[in-house]
């Protein structure tokens, strides 16, 4: 009989090499909603080449250079989220109502001359709420063959015997191990260093639930040189707060129903920094026809993880027959109310925008635009800049691909002071097909859940008027994407078995309405 135990104030001493990251915490800070100005929104983003409206800083900044007055202007919004995730045991509905706090921005415009070459020097900032994390999907049924308790086993594998009494000090194994091996849930197999999960068949429930936000604040500097070249670069300071809380339970009803729950809470949090270089190019004088070319270098991001867990279980030790209580903790028993903290380097992979636009007199106006980041380029490091000690989570080119992105906005203006707009996005997968969440042996990570996005579709419809100096303009957006959720995988040698009997397929929609208020001087 194992010795029931707590984690130990010794957690302190592990080194900085332990993992606590995986893909799927990287894709999250780089994929980003739609959101700026009403306007912008309301053309599906695709204002590129377009130009004109304080939102292109963060997609193409030359766009800023198009300005010949100053602006001023703020956006709210309105956003409806519903989350249905689809299992063999039903439909779980969440839905929620949240109001934003959108976009605020000013732009300078500085006229140089009429005669000279440098017509314009114009200066923006912009603060956006580049993504927001709100989010909470369920899982319920039946786990057929497979049960996390075996994933427990297999990163137990290789772990001396004499190694667990000291475990939580130990880097070479992993939390998502060491509480399943104090929580009784698993057992050594015999004496090659193998373990086994105390079970291979039951029920599980997930629950998750994420909370948080990604903040962006931009310092534009744009040319206007004959009216016709557009240059313009912005330097983007980034603000990351995300949550996620995981609770999961297994019960096995062959044997009068004993099993365990398990609780996550982890957080990363910190900044970043890019840049964005732009320009925007007319080439026939005659003509309004333009081009657009956008170039963003990688978000370099100074992060920390913090992470803490519990288990509760009531399982049946084989040794002696008796079924036990257990409770195995974090919480109180480290600084930082329970959390362990480890701080690393993050780095997005590099983006390429093409656009095109072009208006027909006062009354048309559209752009065409196409997007380019590759997944598979992003970059785990130390604190001290090293990305050897994340090997296995730099092995993104496993999981991730290239992500395309194609966007499309229209307006039309009955009249100088009314415009009536529409938009569409068009995002494919970031995840190849056979992309799975693995945890390394050391990982500190206990939360085993992921999910695999598919295809995103945006639609986007808006009103805008305009007077002299006061303008406001109302949006509409409409996002829905599906994913493929998980609750933990199961290796067999090369085999991976996310198997069919635990998927969960999750569709996520979100309505937002947006409202922007400004003035033009």
């Amino acid at each position: 009989m194992k010795k029931i135990m707590t984690v130990v104030g010794a957690l302190l001493l592990l080194v900085g090499t332990v993992a606590a990251q995986t893909v799927y915490d990287g894709a999250k800070f780089i994929d980003k909603d739609l959101n700026g100005t009403a306007r912008f929104v309301s053309m599906g983003g695709a204002m590129s080449a377009l130009g004109g409206d304080i939102s292109t800083m963060n997609t193409n900044p030359a766009g800023i250079g198009i300005y010949r007055s100053n602006d001023l202007q703020t956006t709210f919004g309105l956003s409806a989220y519903d989350s249905r995730s689809n299992t063999l045991s039903g439909t779980f509905k969440n839905n929620n109502v949240r109001g934003d706090f959108n976009q605020i921005g000013f732009v300078y415009s500085a006229k140089i001359g009429d005669s000279t070459p440098l017509r314009y020097v114009n200066f923006g900032f912009n603060y956006r709420r580049a993504k927001s994390f709100f989010g909470k999907q369920k899982f319920s049924g039946g786990l057929g063959d497979y049960t996390q308790t075996l994933q427990m086993a297999q990163q137990a594998d290789g772990i001396r015997y004499d190694a667990w009494d000291n475990a939580f000090n130990n880097d070479e194994i992993g939390w998502l191990s060491a509480i399943g091996y104090y929580g009784f849930v698993i057992d050594p197999a015999g004496a090659n260093e193998e373990y086994i999960g105390m079970y291979d068949q039951g029920n599980g429930l997930l629950e998750v639930e994420q909370r948080g936000h990604l903040d962006e604040y931009s310092f534009n500097l744009a040319f206007n040189i004959n009216d016709r070249v557009y240059l313009g670069l912005t330097l983007g300071g980034h603000d990351l707060n995300f949550k996620k809380y995981t609770y999961y339970e297994e019960t096995y009803p062959d044997t009068n129903n004993e099993g365990y729950d398990l609780s996550s809470w982890n957080r990363i949090v910190g900044t970043g920094v890019d840049f964005k270089l732009g320009a925007i190019f007319r080439p026939f004088e005659e003509s309004p026809f333009r081009f657009g070319l956008a170039v963003h270098t990688p978000t370099f991001y100074s992060l920390e993880y913090k992470t803490s867990a519990e288990i509760n279980s009531d399982v049946m030790d084989p040794a002696d027959g008796k079924v036990y209580n257990t409770h195995v903790s974090t919480v109180n028993e480290l600084p930082n109310h329970g959390e362990m903290v480890r701080p690393f380097h993050f780095q997005t992979p590099w983006l390429f925008n093409v656009s095109a636009a072009t208006t027909v007199g006062s009354m048309f106006a559209i752009d065409a635009e196409y997007e380019y980041q590759d997944y598979g380029f992003m970059k785990f490091k130390d604190v001290d800049g090293y990305n050897e000690i994340f090997d296995f989570e730099n092995s993104t080119r496993d999981m991730m691909k290239a992500v395309h992105t194609i966007k499309v906005g229209a307006e039309f203006k009955p009249v100088p002071e009314f415009g009536i707009r529409a938009g569409y996005n068009y995002r494919t997968s970031l995840f190849k097909d056979n992309a799975y969440k693995d945890l390394p042996y050391y990982s500190i990570q206990t939360d085993t859940d992921y999910a695999n996005t598919m295809d995103r579709h945006t639609v986007t419809f808006g009103v805008g008027y305009r007077s002299s100096s006061f303008y406001a303009d109302l949006a509409y957006k409409y996002d829905t994407y599906k994913a493929d959720m998980y609750p933990f995988v199961v290796k067999e040698g090369n085999t991976i078995y996310p198997s069919a009997a635990n998927v969960t397929k999750v569709t996520n929609d979100r309505h937002q309405v947006l409202l922007t208020l400004g003035v033009r001087f």
